[in-house]
């Protein structure tokens, strides 16, 4: 974890995720716009713990889908 202040992601679901990810993202957009650099920096902290969950579910849900697909290489036989 990046940030101190950023919950335990892994218990979120990956809507919850995605959507707190979009709110930062407004959040940072903000803080730019009123020129507060130092909220941009710890947003920015935030935003990348966020960025690190979602990529490690992708990950893993790619290498799931990899498993089952190996499962379906004797069933249908193309030759």
């Amino acid at each position: 974890m990046g940030h101190p202040l950023t919950p335990d992601l892994s218990k979120l679901t990956m809507d919850e995720v995605n959507k707190k990810y979009g709110e930062l993202l407004a959040r940072i957009t903000y803080a730019y716009r009123i020129g507060q650099a130092d909220m941009v920096q710890q947003l920015q902290m935030l935003l990348e713990d966020y960025q690190n969950e979602i990529s490690l579910r992708n990950q893993r849900q790619l290498e799931e889908m990899s498993k089952a697909s190996k499962n379906f290489k004797n069933i249908i036989d193309i030759q």
